[in-house]
């Protein structure tokens, strides 16, 4: 069954835009904007001017030598900045949540915390999306990009599935806790197997970047702590791997056939 939140038109044209007041007409048409990347050591009255709107709408930026614009431009004619649009358009958790329980379904989102690579959120977006999961949500900063590469490592379901990115994680599990779903932190941190949580509820589940894991704060205010068996000698699983663990035993809870 299509999801409502899957109704608009996605595009997976990843874009960039060069040049001062072209990066910051992009920004006043609300596109939506990945990162910007500003020449190192520039100062005129326009990067200040296009400086205060980063700020105002909270855009990621970074500065970064001239030989990278250079190159990414090959004419050179950037004037010091170059902004990536995504390839796809963000939801807001805050929507899909209220309007899955509004059309009578059990929600299950899942938040990935640090989860940097692009083949492993491309992994888990595919997984994700075969398992019915109502949306992705991934934080503002310190994410995988979504470009061509992540598209292409999800089979396409990047363009297919709900993705939200949130500027403050714990806001997100705050709002889902008083939405009534149940926050289960998958962390080798806890003493309970996965197979003993009880799914069938309204969850969100958190999977963590692999080495580091789920943050310490999240884990603290989760409802649930849950774990994977590690029987061999390797200390993680591929977070992909482990994320379709979680995936699959919740349909397996719910009795989706």
């Amino acid at each position: 069954m299509e999801k409502t939140f899957n109704k608009r038109e996605r595009s997976t044209n990843e874009m960039t835009v060069y040049g001062i007041r072209p990066v910051m007409e992009a920004i006043k048409s609300g596109k939506e904007i990945d990162k910007i990347l500003i020449q190192n050591g520039i100062s005129n009255p326009l990067i200040s001017e296009l400086r205060g709107l980063i700020k105002q709408h909270d855009i990621h930026f970074q500065f970064v030598p001239i030989e990278k614009l250079n190159r990414a431009t090959r004419n050179g004619n950037h004037q010091g900045v170059m902004a990536i649009i995504s390839p796809i358009n963000y939801f807001s958790i805050m929507d899909i949540i209220p309007t899955t329980i509004a059309e009578g379904k059990t929600p299950f989102v899942v938040m990935l915390d640090k989860v940097t690579d692009v083949r492993n959120l491309g992994a888990i977006a595919r997984t994700a999306e075969c398992a019915g999961v109502d949306a992705i949500v991934i934080p503002t900063h310190g994410s995988a990009a979504i470009n061509d590469d992540a598209i292409k490592s999800s089979s396409g379901a990047l363009l297919r599935i709900p993705i939200c990115k949130e500027d403050n994680l714990k806001t997100v599990i705050n709002f889902a806790k008083q939405s009534g779903l149940q926050v289960c932190a998958a962390t080798e941190k806890s003493s309970t197997p996965y197979t003993q949580v009880d799914f069938t509820q309204p969850t969100l589940l958190i999977m963590g970047a692999e080495g580091s894991g789920v943050s310490n704060e999240y884990i603290k205010i989760s409802n649930v702590k849950a774990k994977l068996p590690m029987l061999g000698q390797v200390e993680s699983l591929n977070v992909s791997v482990a994320a379709g663990i979680f995936m699959y035993e919740v349909l397996r809870q719910r009795n989706i056939q």
